[in-house]
């Protein structure tokens, strides 16, 4: 293996999907209510839009309230978004992880479903982490689109063969593994990290 691709929010970072079930229950929404809006709506509904960048934060929020009305639920877009923004924090086992592998020579990436908002303090810090950074709000695709992963391999020199790939989604990670990716799926950092560990051949853990 010559690289280590990172999905962001749910691997690096703490999970967002867990900001959305703890907003559902707040609000008396039935569970997996805003992710199967998310999926119903697909890449041309506002979220799939707001991840490539077609579509602002201001108008996102109109347009996916809206949907989420239409979908039987009214509920407040910014403060679900403000929600997810408020568990970004990064999860030190992950960045420990990074460093060790960036210290044996081979490449550390993130590649993330992002999107264009408020410029967040640990923004920079975080990117100084990494050899590449890939966001789909930038290139304008969005996982699990194959050009993805496939922009992000040719950008740094490696075949899909010699990359491994960690993400929380399986839909994210059944994408890559079709080009040839190694996928380890990230339910609980140190487990996915014993599992790298084992795919690399060397420690990562504490």
């Amino acid at each position: 293996m010559r690289a280590v691709i990172f999905d962001l929010g749910g691997v690096v970072l703490d999970s967002p999907l867990h900001a959305i079930a703890r907003f559902e229950r707040e609000h008396g929404i039935p569970e997996g209510f805003v992710n199967r809006v998310v999926a119903s709506t697909g890449p041309e509904g506002a979220w799939g839009r707001l991840e490539r960048g077609l579509l602002d934060f201001t108008d996102f929020v109109t347009a996916f309230g809206a949907e989420c009305a239409s979908a039987g639920q009214p509920l407040s877009a910014r403060d679900l978004m403000e929600r997810i923004a408020g568990v970004a924090q990064p999860r030190p086992p992950m960045l420990a992880a990074i460093r060790r592998i960036r210290a044996r020579g081979l490449l550390a990436a993130a590649l993330t479903n992002n999107w264009v908002s408020e410029p967040r303090g640990g923004d920079h810090a975080l990117r100084d982490c990494f050899d590449a950074f890939f966001e789909s709000s930038a290139l304008g695709l969005q996982k699990p689109d194959p050009r993805i992963y496939a922009h992000a391999c040719n950008a740094l020199g490696v075949r899909p063969a010699e990359a491994v790939f960690l993400d929380d989604i399986g839909r994210n990670l059944k994408a890559a593994r079709a080009l040839g990716m190694t996928t380890i799926r990230v339910l609980e950092p140190r487990a996915a990290l014993g599992e790298l560990e084992e795919v690399l051949g060397f420690p990562l853990l504490e």
